[in-house]
Parts: structure tokens; C-alpha cells; sequence
């Protein structure tokens, strides 16, 4: 324990202790402070991520709190992913982000680590790095942002960032109001305040138990969430002392505790990507059917956009995280362990639900839910053999049994250089298809799924259309969308296989995504067809591309999982 674990390699290590000493001195702790559990604070905060500019007063809380249990905190950097910041996708670096968290808590003499995260992806990247590590772990995030509001109306980034932006498209507001908006749009520091990625991975975090109850949703700016900072950084001492590791209470019931609170919250489908992943990390398996198992068996209680009407704000006065539990508590396995060192059943029995009605707008309850199914499905069918996943409640009803006429775009450039394109030969009813934009496609599979409108079609009223892709989706975006269609094109998928013009089956109650085409025809073109997609040429990028799983195994790399697989991107090369 403390400061003499785990000494540099001098081949001498009395010396390597002895020199450890004299450098540690600088830091104003003596030999016995040293002595003493070291709990290493892994920083994400940067100026490039907006979304962790204000972690300084949350660090600063969470080091009270080691200091007044015992501990000796010790701040540490690791790299911080900004979703808009970040080209092309904050998810190609996902990975990075999760072994440079990894090593540094291996490499660093620390006895637990605290995970200070945000944004997207560094949420899903500590959790996983941390599962790996295996060190006394626990989570606090920064926080969503508070509401904004433009002429009486409630925002929310980024649903309505998408949606304000689609109505500029469509000639309905003017550069005035765009840019005004624009303006309200992001009011506070904060990660995203809507039930997007960022929101929805610290729901996730909180129902498996790696962060304290309550945390996921208060307010960037409320006062509370520096009292659970330093309820944290005693909290890590406590696990420290108890020997509680994340593989204790990562476990795979936990996991299923996390999947049910995604489905009754309307999550973000890139959740699913990241629960398997980190669940990877521990050797556990956690195929796309158990999350629309699950989900037929949850509640849909969370009126949140881009599902719902609410926001975090909202959310967290109604009860957060807790009176989701509190609500579904007899699907839940409750004897888990959780960071507080109590189980979910010790953590639940004192919470009661904020009494006031207007609170059921935003969290129904289980005997009266929104719906009686979760927030996400899961497709298969042999456009997507290994699945694909929708998100109905953002969907429009129309089209959730379809089948419509294909236009193919063969890239994201493709894409962005067609669609406003008047010549375009494409109605309301067909059905737009992404193609290579999946994890080794892209690279990093970005979240370009949300396909925008043909602007023809924007000026003619129609706000939604049928989209499939390889790719992801912001869990702020909304529509009828089908993402992480497995395997991607740019490895041979399906989905490569798809011509203007094919018909595509869309029957989302029966989980089915079918192409139209007879068997004879696809291997007529699977004989013909020839990656398109060039692999990079050297670094991080020729790493990821060469051993990224693909969408329905997380996206980590093969050799990062607990039980490596081989890396299915590794066909495209071998297909030249």
C-alpha cells in the first residue's frame, strides 16, 4: 500500500525505493503521509472539451473527501475525447482513451482511482480501462448542463441543435433566429442535458453500481454534485480499505441491472456498444439479445428527450437514477455489490420518491408506464445478420413496419456531396442507406447514422425517413434510424451488397431488417465485390482499423478483451 508499490525498474530496488523517496518529497507529503492508501484522481478535464472545463471545484471536492478518510490524493491526466471537438469521431479514440486509463492506473503506485469524467466517450473509455486495471475504482461524472431556453421554449443539446438545424434547412427560420438559438443552445458548463450518450452512460454507471446513488443526473452547477465529489473520494478510500475491486461489482447481474435502466430511460443506442465493451474487459458476454430480451420485459418510464419531453434538470428533481430502481426494483438483481459497499437492495430501501404529481410526467411509474416495453430494439434479419439496433420511441409510427425503395450512398463524402442534390432521385418513402461508415469503414464509425433529409424533401414537410447505416447515432438525435448494421459493408457485410433501388423491410415489432433480393442475385454481387475502403497507411489509425471488433462485440480491440477474439476487420485485408 502507498507510495512503495510497485517501484520503477532500476535493477536495485532498494535503490528505486530510496530514489522514489527523495523525488516525492517535492509533492509536501513525509514518509508516513506516503504510507497511506494513495488514491490516484484520473483527471479528463481540457480546454479542447468544453464539456470538462469545469471539473477544477469537483477534483478539487473529491481530494477533500480522500484527505478527510485517510488517503493521499494524486491528480493524473488522461486523454479527455470531446464529442464536437473531435475529428472525425470522438469513438475512434475511445480505445485509446481506455488503455492510456488503464496503464496509467498499472503503471502509477496507486492503491484506488477515482474517474472524473464527462462527454461521451470518456465515461464508457475509464470504465473500461478501469475493468482491465482491476484497481479499487469509482466514478463521478461532471454532470449535464442546465436547461436552455429560447422564446419560452425549452433546449436541449444536441436534439435540439438537430432539430433547429433541419428547420434552417428547410427555409423555416431565418439566420437571425438560427444564430440566436445557436446561442441558448449550450448555457452552462456541463455535459450534454438531454438523455444523450453522455446521460445515458452515467445512468448505466449508476444502476450497475460504479458511482454513488443519485450522482448520474444532478446538474453540472447544482452545489450537490461537489457534496458527492467528496462523498466520492471518501467512498475510495472505504473500497480501498475493504479490498472492493471493480470486478466485483461489474458483474454480469450488474450488467443486466445496467441494460434495465437503459430501456427504461430511452437511452442512447451507443450504450449498447459500450456496455459490451466494458463487459468485455471482465470476460463477460453480453449478446445484443439479451438487450432486447430485457427490454420486452422493462417499462419504458422516462419522459426524456429526444424519446420524451424532459431533460436531466427535470429528471433529477423527479427522482433520477434511484426512482427508475426504486420503480423496477423486482426486475432488478439487488443483492449486487455497489461502490457505497452496500448492495442496490441497502442503497434503495431509504430512497422515496419525490411526491409531487407533475413528477410522473417525467418518470412514470412502473404500474402506469409510458409504455410497457423499453426504449430499444434490436434488429436481425440478412440485411444484418449479427443485428442492428433502433431506437422506436424517437421513431415516427409510420415507419416502423416499411418497406421502401433504396438510395445507396457509398461513403459519408458520398453522402454530404449528394444529398441536397435536386436531381436526386428519391421520395419520402424511400429508404436512405449509409454504406462503410462502421467501425473499420469510417474509421471509428461515426455518428452520421441520423442521415439528414434531402432538402427537397425538408421543403416539402417531410421530417422523417427510413435511414440504415453501419454507423452510429448521437443518443441527442432522433428519427426512424437503423445503426450498427453488423457486419459493416467496408468487411464485406450485407450491407455492401445494397443497389439503388432494392427493396428494404423495415418491421420493427417482428425485429426484422430485410433486403429484398433473391439469394441467387447477392452472391451473383458478393462474388463481384471488392473493398473500397483503403486501409491507413501507418499509427494509431492502421492499429484500429486492423483489430477494432465490430459493432455487436463492443468495438474494443480484440487483444483488450478479457477472452481475446479475432479482430473481423481483419477480413477486409484479407479479401485483397
Amino acid at each position: 500500500m502507498g507510495f512503495g508499490q510497485g517501484v520503477t525498474s532500476y535493477g536495485d530496488a532498494g535503490f528505486s525505493t530510496f530514489l522514489r523517496r527523495a523525488f516525492s518529497r517535492h509533492l509536501g507529503f513525509d514518509d508516513k503521509d506516503l504510507a497511506k492508501p494513495v488514491i490516484g484522481i484520473c483527471n479528463t478535464e481540457s480546454e479542447v472539451n468544453r464539456c470538462h472545463t469545469h471539473f477544477g471545484p469537483i477534483v478539487d471536492a473529491v481530494k477533500r473527501g480522500v484527505l478527510m478518510q485517510g488517503g493521499i490524493p494524486l491528480e493524473f491526466p488522461t486523454i479527455s475525447l470531446g464529442e464536437v471537438f473531435t475529428t472525425p469521431t470522438a469513438m475512434l479514440y475511445r480505445n485509446l482513451a481506455a488503455m492510456d486509463t488503464e496503464e496509467m492506473i498499472r503503471a502509477q503506485p496507486l492503491d484506488g482511482v477515482v474517474l472524473v469524467t464527462g462527454c461521451d466517450k470518456t465515461t464508457p473509455a475509464a470504465l473500461m480501462g478501469a475493468a482491465s486495471a482491476d484497481v479499487p475504482a469509482i466514478l463521478i461524472t461532471g454532470g449535464p448542463m442546465m436547461n436552455g431556453e429560447y422564446e419560452g421554449k425549452t433546449l436541449g443539446a444536441c436534439t435540439d441543435c438537430r432539430f433547429f438545424w433541419q428547420e434552417y434547412r428547410a427555409g423555416k427560420l431565418s439566420d437571425q433566429e438560427i444564430e440566436d438559438i445557436n446561442q441558448a443552445l449550450a448555457p452552462s458548463a456541463g455535459h450534454c442535458m438531454v438523455m444523450g450518450s453522455a446521460s445515458t452512460m452515467a445512468v448505466c454507471a449508476e444502476a450497475m453500481g460504479m458511482m454513488l446513488p443519485g450522482a448520474a443526473a444532478v446538474p453540472a452547477t447544482d452545489n450537490r454534485r461537489l457534496r458527492l465529489a467528496e462523498e466520492t473520494g471518501r467512498k475510495i478510500v472505504e473500497l480501498v480499505a475493504k479490498g472492493i475491486r471493480p470486478s466485483q461489482i461489474m458483474t454480469y447481474e450488474a450488467f443486466e441491472n445496467g441494460i434495465r435502466a437503459l430501456q427504461a430511460t430511452g437511452g442512447s443506442t451507443n450504450a449498447v456498444i459500450h456496455l459490451v465493451a466494458i463487459a468485455g474487459r471482465l470476460g463477460i458476454d453480453l449478446p445484443l439479445s439479451l438487450f432486447d430480451e430485457l427490454g420486452k420485459t422493462t417499462p419504458f418510464l422516462g419522459n426524456l428527450k429526444p424519446a420524451g419531453e424532459f431533460q436531466m434538470q427535470d429528471f433529477d428533481r423527479a427522482g433520477g437514477v434511484p426512482a427508475v430502481m426504486k420503480e423496477i426494483e423486482d426486475l432488478l438483481h439487488t443483492s449486487c455489490l455497489t461502490v457505497t459497499a452496500q448492495s442496490v437492495k441497502e442503497n434503495l430501501k431509504p430512497f422515496s420518491r419525490p411526491k409531487h404529481e407533475s413528477y410522473k410526467r417525467v418518470i412514470a411509474t412502473a404500474e402506469e408506464p409510458f409504455y410497457q416495453e423499453g426504449g430499444l430494439v434490436v434488429l436481425t434479419g440478412n440485411l444484418a445478420p449479427n443485428g442492428a439496433v433502433i431506437k422506436p420511441k424517437a421513431a415516427s409510427s409510420k415507419f416502423l413496419k416499411h418497406t421502401g425503395r433504396a438510395v445507396v450512398f457509398n461513403s459519408a463524402d458520398d453522402l454530404e456531396k449528394r444529398i441536397d442534390d435536386p436531381n436526386l432521385d428519391v421520395t419520402e418513402n424511400d429508404v436512405l442507406v449509409l454504406k462503410n461508415a462502421g467501425p473499420v469503414g469510417a474509421p471509428g464509425m461515426p455518428e452520421a447514422g441520423m442521415l439528414p433529409i434531402p432538402s427537397k424533401l425538408l421543403k416539402q414537410g417531410v421530417r422523417d425517413m427510413v435511414r440504415i447505416s453501419d454507423c452510429r447515432m448521437s443518443g441527442t438525435a432522433f428519427g426512424t434510424v437503423v445503426l450498427h448494421v453488423a457486419p459493416e459493408a467496408a468487411i464485406g457485410g450485407p450491407l455492401a451488397l445494397v443497389q439503388d433501388g432494392d427493396l428494404i423491410e423495415l418491421d420493427v415489432e417482428a425485429r426484422k431488417i430485410e433486403l429484398l433480393v433473391d439469394d441467387a442475385e447477392l452472391e451473383r454481387r458478393r462474388a463481384a465485390w471488392q473493398p473500397e475502403v483503403q486501409m491507413a497507411a501507418r499509427g494509431y489509425i492502421r492499429l484500429f482499423q486492423e483489430h477494432v471488433l465490430q459493432a455487436d462485440e463492443g468495438c474494443d480491440f480484440d487483444f483488450l478483451r478479457r477472452v481475446p477474439k479475432r479482430a473481423v476487420g481483419q477480413r477486409m485485408e484479407e479479401n485483397r
